[in-house]
């Protein structure tokens, strides 16, 4: 059961379509969707799953509450005038096959309006390239390292290469040093992300459900090493130089993976470049749901700035080399 909210700006000044939109980003919850649907002139919100157990008037009560919040921010904004400045439809979508709902990916035209950018993109990609370069020529000893002890272990190439998705789902070529055996079959990996994705991982006693596999018989004995101290994705560092990346983002899924995704979690890869890491890699790492992971992604989204980016830097080593949460 999905809610929809479409508000149809009537007066096309930008000084209203700007308090439009920021009335239906502070009205929607921080799981929402928001942006402009369709055309230039109506904006689209897209309610969180509200679960497929729950009856409609469920569904229709947490309609009808941000329909409310956006008319209370609406009349502080222009009193009176309100109801004359933008019209408001409401529609609640329900299917018996839930897949027709969670997987429709939101149109291609709608785009967050939810917080500004508190820094220039252009400062962000300034200090992706400079440190890049830093890192790339600092750590050459580590990485030869790293090339020898895989060709050591395992036939095969050192680097690893795979299409992940970037801003915009648009498709890019990450590299990683090879952690698998040559041979290795993404089918595996693919069904437990759906039924990761889905939450009905079954947990092992005693442990929290996890995003990576516990014991993947794909991985080589190195690849174990590197994938737990995450150094298999130090040549990330490359795709950040030309730009397909950047230091701080969210982590860049598979194709596969958006396939299983709902409504509101498309925000992580609508609204900011992939990273190398990340709020999830320093605080969560592989130890949480899914669901925690894109909350975190949002929540960098919503708070970004140039200090955070650099307390996140300076978490990473930490996360790396005590391995906490990794697998």
């Amino acid at each position: 059961m999905l809610g929809v909210l479409y508000l149809r700006v009537c007066d096309q000044s930008s000084a209203t379509r700007k308090l439009v939109a920021r009335a239906a980003c502070a009205a929607a919850g921080e799981d929402a969707l928001v942006g402009w649907a369709h055309t230039d002139h109506e904006i689209g919100i897209i309610l969180p799953q509200l679960g497929f157990r729950e009856v409609r008037f469920d569904a229709a009560v947490a309609v009808q509450d941000t329909e409310l919040r956006i008319w209370q921010q609406l009349a502080r904004d222009f009193g009176d005038l309100a109801r004359n400045k933008v019209s408001i439809r409401a529609d609640i979508h329900q299917s018996s096959k839930r897949r027709e709902i969670d997987r429709r990916s939101p149109d291609a035209a709608m785009w967050s309006h939810r917080g500004a950018v508190r820094w220039s993109d252009s400062s962000k990609r300034v200090m992706d390239i400079v440190v890049s370069i830093l890192l790339l020529v600092g750590l050459s000893p580590l990485f030869l390292l790293i090339a020898i002890l895989i060709k050591a272990k395992s036939p095969g190439p050192i680097l690893f290469k795979q299409v992940r998705l970037g801003r915009g789902a648009k498709p890019f070529t990450v590299l990683k040093f090879r952690t698998m055996h040559t041979d290795a079959d993404s089918t595996l990996h693919q069904k437990y992300m759906e039924s990761f994705i889905n939450a009905n991982l079954p947990a092992d006693p005693g442990d929290a459900k996890v995003f990576k596999m516990l014991h993947d018989p794909r991985i080589t004995s190195i690849g174990r090493t590197l994938r737990r101290t995450s150094l298999d994705e130090l040549p990330q560092l490359w795709n950040v130089l030309v730009g397909d990346m950047s230091l701080v983002g969210p982590r860049p899924p598979l194709q596969y993976e958006l396939e299983q995704y709902r409504a509101w979690h498309w925000r992580r890869v609508l609204e900011a470049k992939p990273g190398v890491t990340g709020l999830w890699q320093v605080r969560g790492r592989s130890r949480t749901t899914f669901d925690e992971m894109v909350r975190l992604d949002l929540q960098y989204v919503r708070t970004r700035s140039l200090w955070l980016d650099f307390k996140i830097l300076l978490a990473t080593p930490g996360a790396v080399f005590t391995g906490k949460g990794a697998c």
